[in-house]
């Protein structure tokens, strides 16, 4: 069975117990956790399992885990026939796509995530930051709200399917845009429980580390389409480590993604990893792109059905 897109999700999607299913029911998937295991020098299956919802929300544990989570179902997946055209990933989930499509090999990939974890960690430690989801408003009049903020950083960040935008920034500057979208209408505002404003400008100094990092690696052609955070378009594997520079202070233009990979005849897609939440945002982008969820023996087996 082959489909148009694997999409991986991002950070967020975490929850306790999260893979077990996978570990203890196939092969392929077990020997994902425990490769990741080596890489990051802890224990990701125990992490995964065992960790109640407060640890597996700290940026650098829920990163690696999802990341594993994520690469252990899609190993689960090519084990029982199943096949993909394209990869993209949500934030965090880009990093699987490149894994995925071969441009990084499992190890690294863990090494590259757990030091992105890490790093932003500690920006979102050292920076009074946050974010919030704004929901039924124009991303245009998003945008125009954030604009107007003049005391402070803060910045439409993921375009996660119409009628819904988040933005991020410094506290102050975020709640005096959240106050500036309900007065342009937006049916609600709901702050994430995250502590830090990822995709903006105040993540430049763990993006710069993050690149010095990851210019030390090798990085091959993929061997199937991505399709990137940035600009929604394929990807261009050229200069990867400006490439993720860049992707950790900007925008993830999902929408855009996902209409061009649909533009390109990507009109099936199966979630590989833990939560729904890209099959959520699937079925608001267009009725016409339909999505499995795939974090499970069970949502395994429904993708294999041909």
């Amino acid at each position: 069975m082959e489909y148009g897109f694997a999409f991986f999700p991002g950070q967020g999607a975490q929850a306790p117990g999260m893979g077990k299913d996978l570990y203890e029911n196939s092969k392929a998937a077990r020997l994902v956790f425990e490769e990741a295991s080596d890489g990051a020098g802890i224990d990701v299956a125990k992490l995964c399992f065992e960790s109640d919802k407060e640890t597996l929300s700290r940026t650098e544990n829920s990163q690696i885990a999802i990341f594993t989570h994520s690469m252990a179902a899609l190993a689960a997946l090519r084990e029982n026939g199943v096949a993909f055209k394209a990869a993209a990933g949500f934030s965090l989930g880009e990093y699987t796509s490149l894994a995925a499509a071969g441009v990084v090999t499992l190890a690294d990939g863990v090494k590259i995530v757990s030091k992105r974890g890490k790093l932003m960690q500690h920006a979102a430690d050292t920076i009074d930051g946050g974010m919030a989801a704004i929901l039924g408003l124009e991303d245009a009049k998003i945008e125009e709200a954030c604009a107007a903020v003049k005391n402070g950083i803060v910045r439409p960040v993921n375009y996660n399917c119409p009628g819904q935008l988040v933005i991020a920034g410094e506290k102050a500057a975020l709640a005096e845009a959240i106050e500036n979208c309900k007065a342009a209408g937006a049916r609600r505002a709901l702050p994430l429980a995250v502590s830090g404003a990822f995709h903006t400008p105040l993540m430049a100094e763990a993006a710069a580390e993050l690149r010095a990092f990851v210019s030390d690696f090798t990085f091959s052609a993929p061997t199937m389409d991505i399709y990137s955070n940035l600009d929604g378009q394929v990807y261009d594997c050229s200069n990867l480590p400006e490439h993720l520079e860049q992707h950790m202070i900007s925008p993830v233009r999902w929408t855009r993604l996902v209409q061009n990979g649909m533009a390109a005849g990507l009109t099936s897609a199966c979630e590989v990893g833990p939560g729904k939440t890209l099959t959520g945002f699937a079925g608001k982008i267009s009725k016409e792109l339909t999505c499995k969820p795939v974090q499970d023996m069970a949502g395994v087996a429904a993708a294999a059905e041909v």
